[in-house]
């Protein structure tokens, strides 16, 4: 069987997937290009998060970060049960709702 009617088909193909990985690799490093410069121009101009400096997470406010809470059932305790406390989940912290979507978590 002769293959030479097949060379310019398989030059042709190759030209086309080289022509579309080459786009695809320049493409994807103009965008992330284009996303470090405009982070790194949002950090010179956006000041850090007051309520958390800046590090998306801040010690729970209910547990004061002891991830219990002490409560009892009746209005004057005879016992007192400690559970984990229901707003950051035994975690010790929360997360910052200032600083949500802004990559700072």
């Amino acid at each position: 069987m002769n293959l030479r009617p097949f060379g310019p088909l398989v030059r042709m193909a190759t030209v086309i997937f080289g022509g579309v990985a080459t786009l695809n690799l320049a493409s994807t490093i103009t965008i992330k290009a284009l996303q470090f410069v405009s982070e790194k121009k949002r950090e010179k101009v956006a000041l850090p998060c007051k309520a958390c400096r800046g590090k998306g997470f801040y010690i729970c406010k209910l547990c004061t970060g002891n991830a219990t809470v002490s409560w009892s059932p009746m209005f004057d305790p005879i016992a007192i049960n400690p559970c984990v406390c229901p707003t950051c989940e035994g975690n010790r912290v929360q997360r910052c709702l200032n600083c949500l979507g802004k990559g700072y978590d």
